[in-house]
């Protein structure tokens, strides 16, 4: 079976965050990663080169394949911020409605620039899809 890819590193988020480019995404990524520790009362970790970590759980796949990801995260690329909302967005219509400007994936909300969304829905938002995947995951 393959090795996960996107592991938990010893990297420096801060160090990280500095080299992001442009100065506004580097900045909104800031933001977002005090927003999150706020949010989730755990300390930023780096998941792979460019992923920005929360919290830790373990999943299983009936499929055997079995692993650690983190409970919410982001990364700052070029294109988009792009949140991690692992449960997903069926449960969050309300929330997404009020979010602003966004598109989103399987479990990816990707944002141009935070000035586009409520901030205060997008703390809702990641607070309700955290609690929601540590009852899910006993975390």
């Amino acid at each position: 079976m393959a090795e996960m890819k996107t592991k938990e590193t010893d990297a420096s988020v801060d160090a990280f965050l500095d080299t992001v480019q442009p100065e506004r995404r580097k900045r909104d990524g800031q933001v977002l990663c005090e927003l999150m520790q706020r949010v989730t009362g755990f300390e930023p970790k780096m998941w792979g080169p460019s992923l920005v970590g929360f919290g830790r759980y373990h999943y299983k796949y009936e499929s055997g394949r079995e692993g650690d990801l983190f409970l919410t995260g982001f990364s700052p690329r070029k294109s988009a911020l792009s949140v991690y909302i692992m449960p997903g967005f069926s449960k969050y219509g309300r929330l997404m409605d009020k979010l602003g400007k966004h598109k989103t994936g399987k479990s990816c909300l990707y944002i141009n620039k935070l000035d586009d969304v409520n901030l205060n829905t997008l703390e809702e938002l990641i607070r309700h899809s955290v609690d929601d995947m540590r009852r899910r995951h006993g975390v």
